[in-house]
Parts: C-alpha cells; sequence; structure tokens
C-alpha cells in the first residue's frame, strides 16, 4: 500500500519545508565536532595525530548506515523507518553527553552517524512526493536544507562552545532531535513500497546494482572526491584559524558562518539541470572545487588578507561540492522508482567513504605534515575527480 499523493500535485510547500529543515537539522549531527576537534580531544585525550576520527567515525557510521539500513526504505514503510532511525541518534547523543573517556565518545559518534542516514532516506522520500518534472527541484530546494544543515552546524557548535563548552552541543541536539520526531510521527504522510525483495537479497543487489549502474558510478566517484576535498578543509581550517590566525571558536564560527553562503548553489544546479545542464555544470562544479583549494594552497601569513583569501576559497569549495551533490542525486534519482533507495544509499555511502579519508588525512597530514601537506591532498582529489570527467566528454553511452 502506497498512501502518498498521485503524482499528478505538486509537493504542498509546507511539506517541502519541513523535510528541507528535517534533513538538515539531522544532517547536522555529524559536522557539530567537525570545528571542535581541539576542546573534545583535549578534553577526553585524544592525540592531534588521531583526533581526525571524532569525525571520520560518524561519517564511517553514516556510510554503514547507507548501506545497511537506507536500503530498508524500499522494503518497509518509510515513516517508521525514519523515526526509529532518529531514536538511536537521540540515545547516542546522550551518550557524547555522558561520555566519561575517549572510547564511549567515539562508540556514540559511529552511532551518531549510523541514525543519522534518516536524512537520506527523507531525500528519496521527497521526490516520490514530487512529480517528474518537478524532481531537480524539489531535490534542490530539500538538499538545499541538508547543505544549510552541514554549513550551520560548524559555527552554531562553535558558538555554542565558547560560552557553554563542547558538551552543551549535544544537549541542544539531543533535545531538537527529539522533538523533531514527534513532529514528522505526526505530519508525514505514510509510504510503504509496493513490492520489494527480502532484506538480505536487498542488500546483495546493491552489489548488482552497483555493477549495472555507470551512472551511479560515475557520479558516486565525482562526489567522493569533492566530499573528500571538503572534509579535509574543514577538518584543517578549524586547527589552522586557531593555530595562525589565533582565532577563538567564536571566530570560527564566524568564519564557518561565512561559509554557509555556498549553499547557494544547490537550488540554483537543481533548476539547471531540470534544463539538461547537468554535464556542463559537473565539470564547472569539479573545476571550482580545484581552483578554490589551489587558492588555499598559497596563502601564506596570518594578515587579514590571507583570512579573507581563505574565506572566499571556503565559500567556493562548498559551491562546487554542494551544487555537484544536487547534480549527482538528480542524476541517480531518474534511475528507476522501486530501488531509489538503495541507489540513494549506495551513492551517499561512496562519497561519505570520500569524506571519511579526506577527515582522517586531512588531521594526520596537519599533524605531521601541516598545512602544505593537508592542502595538496586536498587539491588531488577534485583532480582526480576532473581526470575521471574528462572520460564522460568522450562517452556517449552515459546520460547523467
Amino acid at each position: 500500500m502506497n498512501n502518498l499523493r498521485s503524482k499528478d500535485k505538486s509537493i504542498p510547500n509546507w511539506l517541502m519545508f519541513l523535510l528541507a529543515a528535517a534533513c538538515g537539522l539531522i544532517v547536522a549531527n555529524l559536522y557539530y565536532a567537525q570545528t571542535l576537534i581541539g576542546p573534545i580531544s583535549a578534553s577526553i585525550g585524544i592525540p592531534l595525530g588521531v583526533a581526525g576520527l571524532i569525525v571520520t567515525l560518524t561519517q564511517v557510521g553514516y556510510v554503514i548506515g547507507l548501506l545497511f539500513i537506507v536500503p530498508l526504505s524500499d522494503l518497509i514503510e518509510n515513516r517508521r523507518l525514519v523515526i526509529t532511525s532518529l531514536v538511536v541518534v537521540i540515545i547516542a547523543l546522550i551518550g557524547t553527553i555522558f561520555a566519561p573517556n575517549a572510547a564511549t565518545f567515539l562508540v556514540s559518534a559511529l552511532f551518531i552517524g549510523i541514525g543519522s542516514v534518516a536524512a537520506q532516506i527523507l531525500v528519496p522520500y521527497a521526490t516520490f512526493l514530487a512529480a517528474d518534472e518537478e524532481r531537480g527541484r524539489v531535490v534542490g530546494n530539500v538538499m538545499s536544507g541538508l547543505l544549510l544543515g552541514i554549513m550551520f552546524a560548524r559555527p552554531l557548535a562553535s558558538l555554542v562552545t565558547e560560552y557553554w563548552g563542547w558538551r552543551a552541543m549535544f544537549i541542544i541536539s539531543a533535545v531538537i532531535i527529539t522533538l523533531l520526531s514527534i513532529l514528522l510521527s505526526r505530519a508525514l504522510p505514510q509510504r510503504k513500497p509496493s513490492s520489494a525483495p527480502k532484506y538480505g537479497a536487498l542488500i546483495v543487489s546493491l552489489g548488482s546494482l552497483f555493477k549495472a549502474t555507470p551512472v551511479l558510478r560515475r557520479r558516486a566517484f565525482y562526489q567522493a572526491s569533492l566530499f573528500g576535498s571538503f572534509s579535509l578543509f574543514w577538518t584543517v581550517m578549524p586547527l589552522r584559524l586557531a593555530e595562525h590566525f589565533k582565532l577563538t571558536q567564536q571566530g570560527i564560527a564566524l568564519f564557518a558562518l561565512a561559509g554557509v553562503a555556498g549553499a547557494v548553489a544547490a537550488p540554483i544546479a537543481g533548476r539547471l539541470a531540470d534544463r539538461g545542464w547537468t554535464k556542463w555544470l559537473t565539470g564547472t562544479a569539479i573545476i571550482i572545487s580545484a581552483a578554490s583549494f589551489v587558492t588555499a594552497y598559497f596563502v601564506h601569513g596570518d594578515t587579514m588578507t590571507a583570512l579573507v583569501l581563505l574565506l572566499i576559497s571556503a565559500i567556493v569549495l562548498d559551491m562546487g561540492v554542494s551544487g555537484n551533490l544536487v547534480l549527482g542525486q538528480r542524476a541517480i534519482y531518474s534511475l528507476g522508482n522501486e530501488v531509489r533507495g538503495r541507489l540513494n544509499g549506495l551513492f551517499m555511502a561512496i562519497f561519505f567513504i570520500g569524506g571519511a579519508v579526506g577527515s582522517f588525512l586531512g588531521g594526520w597530514a596537519y599533524a605531521y605534515g601541516g598545512w602544505k601537506l593537508a592542502a595538496l591532498i586536498g587539491i588531488s582529489m577534485p583532480v582526480a575527480a576532473f581526470i575521471y570527467y574528462l572520460t564522460e566528454l568522450k562517452s556517449r553511452s552515459e546520460t547523467v
């Protein structure tokens, strides 16, 4: 039974706003710790060389959830699956609040990631509510909410930590997710898939889908490369700002807040993709992502000019990553209704692996080679994506 509306109607604006807000509030939990690596590691005793694990384990948990929980959206009722996942997030947030040591905190961080895949159940859920001709617009708008959650998470966490300590951020989030769970349980229409294989067969089918879907493989590699660069940047940059520019958590928050401007690319990319500009926009997103990191690499010193150049680099990098994300999701959501949850889970899992690798390499590189080594690794990721993109320009068999 499927209780969603008929496809000839537009998704109500209030519901699209709710889905966008929910995605942002949920996925923000993956990023609160990103600008707090310094205070958290000092508080619970994690060496700087492996402090990137604070972010990496959350992203690893997210990948686990994407592979083993999101595919369930093709099997069981979606609203119930979302609420169950959010309960996991709430319990894990409480675990971080009362964590007495590093091990407890890191295990809780892992489960925050696992439960936060609720956001990636809601994104394809929104496309089931949308008519085919408005899918790009709906994905763009919902993803704008998700991306704003990612980008606001960092400055918000820094500001809260500045005044009340890092644990306060997790307390606030636990309250917010609890209230959101209640609201979604009452507001979302049910959506039960019409038919699907059993869970075991569903998981096994992921390999077949990946092998049989060249568009998925291509779009996932693009985004994994760009998101790895993005995660490396935002793992390392707070450390650099504190060490070289002597910024407090409040100053780091203001820097990260400016990066939110990059989210404007998401709805624009969605609308232009509806007009058939996907391939051209993909190349543009990859190029500006690489160019932003090249600019950041050559920034020297601790002057105001250097800080402004780094800020511009952050905004441009965020634009490239967020725009390319919407292009990729729109492409894979066009491949088939009954496998949409699994395709989304694979896509997100692959690119979050890139993010986890970027976060870990960023923390390691900065500890042992400083900003230059970290930035060189960050540059190499979009460059790899661009080399692969050149093969797309020669191919006529893949429509993305």
